[in-house]
């Protein structure tokens, strides 16, 4: 047992106060944390449920030494954590996650380049800084391709699809407001699918079932579990997984989206948190990614991941929270989730739905046959 653990009673402290960081803050209260979230939204999700919140922006590094003097730990909600701070903190000895998976998941060409360094697959790629690269990699790759920005984009947001040079002109914009660009083959795929895995500061890993993810305006939609897969697909994803958690020596849940073709698997994006397509742990496995991050983060020992058999996990947003109100009283199997947001809005993520059955297949036939999914 480590001597270095931090048990009950002890501070907490969460950059970032959205929907990952209140079910951070939910778990850590009933394993009997306290908590001082910081974020620059008043009454944000997180804080909802803390001791504390600092209202301050991520980078305000005043806020940051303020928290530091709160707290016997730091964790973070996201990745787009400002790397002084970061660095600050574990120069303080407060962040068990340390900078490196900061560093690399914030910027998708060092991302794309520790995956090429560990040989593992990925898409064709070219890194984008003017206009000439643009149609050298056009000549390289060809189309369809996506062109995506290095820093900052997620839900879809600074990514572009391409079809023909007819689209030029809005990746010429694209990058005249970016200064790198990375530009992809669109992989023809079957399904992406997605593992979320626990490291321990000692090394130690433990999987949750590899969920299948599926996408509407680039917005996770609905997540199935387990994957529809091969068991020989499963075993390179978990074996792809092992080799980045070592590589970055992850510590706390983690996440990594792959495209997978046939037998083919093709790595995408990295997340060093917990992760929304792991949402379905919190009811569908004995222990949820957020239990296992905190105990992780806290150098408490890993549990050994259980998993009921089948799950399918259902977004709710400003675009379909309506549709589900109304279908209320036919949800009587579903765990309802939602996340304190003070305002509904298109795309923006209010909730989740989790279904929890021992046989995927047979839960989604039901679901299907109910117009639930």
């Amino acid at each position: 047992m480590p001597t270095n653990n931090l048990v009950f009673g002890k501070t907490i402290g969460i950059i970032g106060g959205g929907q990952l960081g209140r079910m951070m803050a939910t778990t850590a209260r009933h394993m009997g944390y306290r908590l001082v979230v910081l974020d620059p939204t008043p009454n944000c999700p997180a804080a909802q449920l803390a001791d504390e919140q600092i209202i301050a922006n991520y980078d305000d590094f005043d806020a940051i030494k303020q928290l530091a003097t709160l707290v016997d730990l730091v964790t973070y909600e996201f990745e787009n954590v400002d790397l002084k701070t970061a660095r600050y903190l574990e120069e303080q000895g407060l962040l068990p996650q340390g900078t490196v998976s900061l560093e690399v998941t914030q910027d998708r060409e060092l991302e794309k380049q520790l995956m090429t360094k560990l040989n593992l697959p990925v898409a064709p790629f070219e890194i984008i800084k003017d206009p000439d690269d643009l149609k050298l990699a056009v000549e390289k790759i060809g189309f369809p391709a996506v062109v995506k920005t290095c820093r900052g984009g997620y839900d879809g947001k600074g990514q572009l699809i391409l079809t023909s040079s007819a689209d030029f002109t809005e990746a010429e914009v694209m990058l005249a407001n970016n200064q790198r660009l990375i530009y992809e083959k669109l992989i023809q795929f079957d399904r992406e699918v997605s593992i979320v895995f626990t490291r321990s500061q000692a090394g130690v890993i433990q999987y949750f079932p590899i969920a299948e993810n599926e996408h509407r305006e680039h917005i996770l939609d609905k997540t199935i579990v387990p994957a529809r897969i091969t068991d020989s697909v499963a075993s390179e994803i978990k074996q792809a997984a092992e080799v980045v958690a070592t590589e970055l020596d992850v510590v706390g849940t983690f996440a990594i989206e792959f495209f997978v073709a046939g037998e083919e698997i093709y790595l995408n994006e990295l997340a060093p948190r917990p992760h929304n397509s792991g949402h379905f742990t919190i009811e569908a496995c004995n222990v949820s990614q957020f239990e296992q991050h905190i105990r992780a983060i806290c150098n408490l020992p890993l549990i050994p991941v259980l998993f009921h058999g089948g799950a399918v996990m259902v977004n709710l947003l400003g675009d379909n929270l309506q549709i589900y109100r109304e279908k209320i009283n036919q949800l009587e199997t579903a765990h309802l989730h939602f996340y304190g947001k003070d305002q509904i809005k298109p795309k923006r993520k209010i909730g989740h739905l989790t279904f929890v059955a021992g046989d995927r297949d047979q839960l989604i036939n039901e679901l299907a046959e109910r117009n639930l999914i």
